[in-house]
């Protein structure tokens, strides 16, 4: 082990020491995670690490903040996973909004808070037109809702009435509504209590002293946002490919191949990490690949091995874009990054095609196939049999003009001179140029030096 490795361990172990708040003696803690805009799979990973730094300090209440018009579900069901394990006394601080999948994550805390003037409630699946998602999206999201709230005492069916229109409930919400509820409301029925804000939270829960820690996302969550994005997906797709396909290209591996399965490397593990991809997209890409390596190495031809292996991918990519619980956004943005891959993998390789070759550093190396490949620079389409100029045979086939004679006692692919000599006919090899024999017939040979 070298020593600069050592010394590398030994700092990122003290910067990881230094990241993780230490309380003084008899100092209390308390976390404050922000939910704040969109819902979406990225704010999972924190909130998990969150939960988890949390319980390693000994803090005494973690408090979501939440203002969020909503978000992806699956995401919201991470987090709520992550809430109701918690080691760490869980409290939910609606500040103005908890729609959608921000209400799910509030039934996901010991106890609701909401300021005045803030609302909680309609969280019925939807895609990115406002329709309303399957029957199955929402019987599994109505039935989580219902659950959280039977598991802190509060009335399932009020929560299950935020998810589905079709229940009704005296003096609370009519058939055919959605359930939304103010701070009042909820109040009223025993969902929430009202605060003033974070301050009179901590009040209420005894943690007036406590020091309020709100974390930030670390350099590998950002990243993890960073290469999971939208924008960023599809230079990686097309990255990781471009450099498969450029290695096919070179006799052994090197930066091509290394940069081709970092990108591909970088995608997966993002989209892993946040939750769109699984193990099983990996594998179907991986199928994909061999079945491609099959039809270029194996198989002559492109046929079944082909297609098959291209779909594959595709499918693969494409599943790894979606999640447990896809919506109509979802499908929208697995399309967007896979024709963008497409189109930069197409437009990549046309233009190292066209202009890379031109290097002359890049053609020497061999990686591309030069324009020209003569016998004046070392090119020879196989081995010049210059031994055979002169010497006679016989055509063992008709010449028409490309044929077999036997020279000697061996068996030569000949051209002849004229359009047509019979088989039979006695020949005389007049000129060898690689696989290209050229020869007389030694009759026609003698007509010319007679004449």
């Amino acid at each position: 082990m070298s020593r600069q490795f050592v010394v590398f361990m030994a700092i990122a172990v003290t910067l990881g020491a230094i990241a993780v708040p230490i309380p003084l003696q008899n100092e209390s803690i308390v976390y404050r995670i922000p939910v704040t805009g969109e819902i979406e799979l990225g704010l999972a990973p924190y909130i998990q690490r969150t939960v988890q730094e949390a319980a390693e300090v000994g803090a005494a209440a973690l408090i979501l903040d939440i203002d969020t018009p909503g978000g992806r579900v699956d995401a919201a069901e991470t987090i709520s996973d992550a809430l109701t394990d918690s080691e760490v006394p869980v409290y939910a601080l609606v500040n103005r909004r908890a729609y959608s999948a921000g209400a799910l994550i509030a039934l996901s805390t010991s106890r609701i808070y909401m300021r005045p003037g803030s609302v909680i409630g309609a969280a019925t699946p939807v895609d990115g037109t406002g329709t309303k998602a399957p029957e199955k999206i929402v019987s599994a999201m109505r039935s989580q809702m219902r659950a959280l709230a039977e598991s802190h005492g509060l009335e399932p069916e009020v929560a299950a009435a935020m998810v589905d229109e079709d229940i009704e409930i005296d003096g609370i919400v009519e058939k055919g509504k959605l359930l939304t509820l103010t701070t009042e409301e909820a109040v009223a029925i025993g969902y929430a209590e009202e605060i003033e804000d974070l301050d009179a939270l901590l009040r209420e829960l005894g943690q007036e002293s406590a020091r309020v820690v709100t974390p930030d996302l670390n350099w590998a969550e950002r990243l993890v946002r960073f290469f999971s994005s939208s924008l960023v997906s599809p230079f990686l797709l097309s990255l990781g490919f471009l450099g498969l396909l450029a290695e096919i290209r070179t006799p052994s591996f090197g930066l091509a191949g290394a940069v081709g399965i970092t990108c591909l490397a970088l995608f997966f593990g993002s989209n892993m990490i946040v939750g769109l991809a699984g193990l099983e997209d990996v594998l179907i890409v991986g199928a994909g690949l061999v079945l491609l390596g099959i039809e270029a190495f194996i198989v002559p031809g492109f046929g079944l091995f082909g297609v098959a292996g291209i779909v594959a991918i595709l499918t693969g990519l494409y599943m790894s874009l979606l999640g447990n619980i896809p919506t109509m956004p979802d499908f929208t943005r697995a399309a967007w990054v896979l024709t963008t891959s497409a189109l930069l993998l197409i437009c990549s390789a046309w233009v190292l095609v066209r202009t890379l070759p031109s290097s002359s550093r890049l053609a020497e190396s061999g990686i591309f196939l030069l324009a020209r490949t003569a016998s004046a620079i070392g090119y020879e389409s196989a081995e010049v049999r210059s031994d055979l100029v002169g010497k006679s045979g016989t055509a063992i086939t008709d010449l028409r003009p490309a044929g077999t004679a036997l020279i000697g006692d061996e068996r030569i692919d000949v051209v002849s001179e004229s359009e047509w000599i019979s088989a039979g006919t006695p020949v005389r090899v007049l000129s060898a140029e690689g696989y290209r024999h050229i020869v007389r017939s030694i009759a026609e040979q003698q007509e010319v030096e007679e004449a």
